[in-house]
């Protein structure tokens, strides 16, 4: 045999070195299990939570810290709602349109005395007299204020911020629970969210005023379908409010009418102002 000649043991061998190495890589480069790659992805996301939480806490205004953040995001939503329902003369109404100006309709002027109690006292003096109040008030505070008919000929397309009719109820004695007041807005879509509103600040800021309370599950479909509601300006949001009963009611209407124009004005203030109330009852008209 010759010495060239392979034999088995002869035969090329790779070096054990080579061998070693590529069995290490390959253990190298074995997949980790899921188990390590959620926690160092984890780890990562702590890490720069720390650090975003550290860089904020240094340039955030000491300020943003005195109420928690949940406080400030309501107040935000509640500001932000407020001003989406009401419909301010920046921006939501036309060019034109006249925004400082009020109407009040002074219930019944015009047409009849209204209710007629037994000591001669008549729904059309009392509403009067509180209209003259209002509409004083409000020209104090910048106001352009009409005082209008029951059934005026100019609330035929009327323009104006808002529009308020003013009214008294009954004479007559029905129980110790016929006390209070109720007011209603035009049922309108193009002044939905005006209407909720207006209600919200003439409730709240009347029944704190005056004392007297809010018969909101007494409001009739006359009152929702008041009658000059169809007749003004789409864009004109209207209410109507009956400020008190004639009987149980009469000594505050009649004595104090001032005080009564004062809730009736602080109402209209806090609607377009844009002022917060507490949480009132939704009118439910009944027949």
């Amino acid at each position: 045999m010759s010495m060239r000649e392979e034999t088995p043991d002869n035969k090329e061998k790779r070096p054990v070195m080579e061998t070693v190495t590529e069995e290490k890589v390959k253990k190298e480069r074995k997949p980790m299990p899921p188990q390590s790659l959620t926690w160092q992805t984890l780890r990562v996301i702590l890490a720069g939570a720390a650090i975003l939480a550290t860089l904020f806490t240094i340039w955030t205004p000491a300020s943003l810290f005195s109420s928690s953040l949940q406080e400030r995001l309501a107040e935000a939503l509640a500001q932000s709602s407020a001003a989406d329902q009401t419909q301010m003369a920046a921006g939501l109404l036309p060019e034109g349109f006249p925004v400082d100006k009020i109407g009040i309709v002074v219930g019944h002027r015009g047409n009849d005395s209204g209710a007629v109690c037994a000591s001669g006292l008549t729904e059309l003096e009392v509403n009067s007299t509180i209209a003259s109040f209002v509409q004083k008030k409000l020209t104090d505070l910048g106001y352009e204020v009409e005082l209008l008919d029951e059934f005026d000929p100019r609330l035929v397309g009327y323009q104006a911020v808002l529009l308020l009719s003013i009214h008294g109820d009954s004479c007559e004695y029905y129980s110790d629970s016929a006390t209070g007041f109720k007011i209603a807005a035009a049922l309108s879509e193009t002044k939905a969210d005006n209407a909720t509103r207006l209600v919200a600040c003439m409730a709240d800021r009347y029944q704190i005023i005056t004392g007297l309370q809010y018969n909101y599950h007494t409001v009739t479909v006359d009152m929702t379908s008041y009658h000059a509601f169809t007749e003004i300006d789409p864009l004109t949001t209207a209410a109507i409010i009956e400020t008190g009963f004639l009987n149980l009611d009469q000594e505050i209407l009649t004595k104090k009418p001032e005080l009564i124009a004062d809730g009736i004005v602080a109402g209209i203030q806090c609607y377009l102002n844009n002022e917060g109330v507490s949480s009132t009852p939704t009118p439910t008209s009944e027949p």
